[in-house]
């Protein structure tokens, strides 16, 4: 997917302007700015931690962590990032943490609607009724682009959660993960290239 494909998925300037504006009344003491703050960002936070552990409970837990941790350190916030940054920057680096502790690898679906795995690519729709046999085939395509998912390294699926399936651009992937943008094209690079081949493999069997 290229850069410019995820341009909407930025904060516009009013919006960064608007968490400015809480995050400075949240730093007074006032808990109403931060419940604001919280409600703005609450669902795409979800979605990242939920891509992350495909785990429901272990997410709404993990939300309510990283919402924690940030209420108690609104006040070191230096505004040098935006608040959508440091926010996710937290839930990524707590749900790390989370995933090193369950030693169990993570099977990614590829059955929402958000997803960027470029699954349509590899069997394009034919613009007719349902294929059973190709329905079957996607089926296996997704259960094997799951293992493949799960056969990455944490860093280089971390990456191709906030890219391809929250739609994050790289250069605040780069700030939310504390990382250069080629370090960021260099993992997408090395992530994409394992999956479009296994992508062909399993192609070559259908």
């Amino acid at each position: 997917m290229s850069e410019s494909s995820h341009k909407k998925e930025k904060q516009t300037t009013e919006e960064v302007k608007i968490d400015d504006v809480l995050v400075a009344r949240a730093q007074k003491g006032e808990i109403e700015a931060f419940d604001e703050l919280v409600l703005r960002h609450n669902k795409r936070l979800f979605g990242l931690l939920y891509h992350m552990t495909k785990d429901r409970e272990d997410s709404y837990d993990l939300l309510q962590d990283v919402f924690a941790k940030a209420y108690r350190s609104i006040n070191k916030f230096q505004r040098k990032s935006s608040f959508y940054t440091w926010i996710h920057s937290i839930g990524v680096n707590m749900t790390i943490n989370h995933l090193k502790k369950r030693k169990r690898r993570q099977a990614y679906s590829l059955d929402d609607e958000d997803n960027g795995i470029a699954i349509r690519t590899a069997m394009p729709a034919t613009g007719h009724q349902a294929d059973p046999r190709r329905e079957a085939d996607l089926q296996v395509l997704k259960k094997k682009m799951n293992e493949a998912l799960a056969q990455l390294s944490e860093q280089h699926r971390t990456v191709v959660v906030l890219y391809d399936l929250q739609g994050v651009p790289q250069a605040q992937i780069s700030d939310i993960l504390g990382i250069s943008e080629g370090t960021v094209r260099s993992r997408l690079f090395y992530a994409h290239k394992r999956l479009q081949a296994e992508l062909e493999d399993i192609k070559n069997q259908l």
